[in-house]
């Protein structure tokens, strides 16, 4: 587990594709690894990735296509920058939020603007991740637990402080962009937990207004 606070910013040595994954060496800059040991966890752009060699301050890890598929790092190339945390220890605060490092989709920056001293990032995700977004729930995007600020639709914003802007990628984030999203557990656990029975179905069952309804949630509630 991670807590979407990132820890320093490194860059992609090399991937080496082997046999249809890939063996990403990561140099990890500022991350401390003096006691990172084999098998550890570490998020890169938001995903959890085992290291499976240590040389000074690099790391590597193995990237299975599972993760190549259904998140960016397919498309990183030597010297993309990259957000990097370690896995959270019993005594790490939590100044984010719980993050698993298992991306839920790709979205796509779709606006920057500034904001005062701040800068505002209209982020599209997936349709199918549209009802895990919330106004001021957690959103995890590349890595980074933030808080959303308004939704509309598919598409949500956030506002950036210059604080994080500078100590992680999204300083360099551009328009067109593709950034991995990790929808807050709770609502991922809350959904299944509602389907009940329907959860095994084959098809895995859906959020309707019957089932909601069902439960006592009215959609016309005010």
């Amino acid at each position: 587990m991670f807590t979407g606070i990132i820890q320093a910013v490194g860059r992609v040595g090399h991937i080496e594709p082997r046999g249809g994954d890939s063996r990403l060496t990561v140099e990890a800059g500022a991350l401390d690894l003096r006691d990172a040991a084999l098998g550890d966890s570490i998020a890169v752009n938001g995903v959890c990735l085992t290291a499976v060699g240590y040389d000074g301050a690099r790391f590597a890890a193995d990237v299975s296509g599972e993760s190549l598929s259904r998140t960016t790092l397919g498309a990183l190339g030597a010297g993309s920058p990259v957000n990097l945390e370690l896995a959270l220890q019993p005594t790490t605060r939590l100044g984010g939020h719980l993050v698993s490092g298992h991306v839920d989709g790709v979205g796509e920056i779709v606006e920057r603007r500034a904001d005062a001293r701040s800068v505002r990032f209209v982020i599209r995700a997936p349709d199918r991740l549209a009802r895990y977004i919330a106004e001021k729930g957690s959103i995890c995007v590349d890595g980074i637990s933030l808080t959303v600020n308004g939704v509309d639709g598919a598409q949500f914003d956030i506002n950036i402080v210059p604080h994080t802007l500078e100590a992680t990628t999204l300083h360099t984030a551009r328009v067109g962009q593709k950034v991995n999203l990790e929808v807050d557990v709770i609502a991922r656990y809350l959904e299944r937990l509602l389907l009940g029975d329907a959860a095994a179905q084959a098809a895995g069952g859906a959020i309707t207004r019957e089932l909601l309804e069902r439960h006592g949630f009215s959609p016309n509630a005010s």
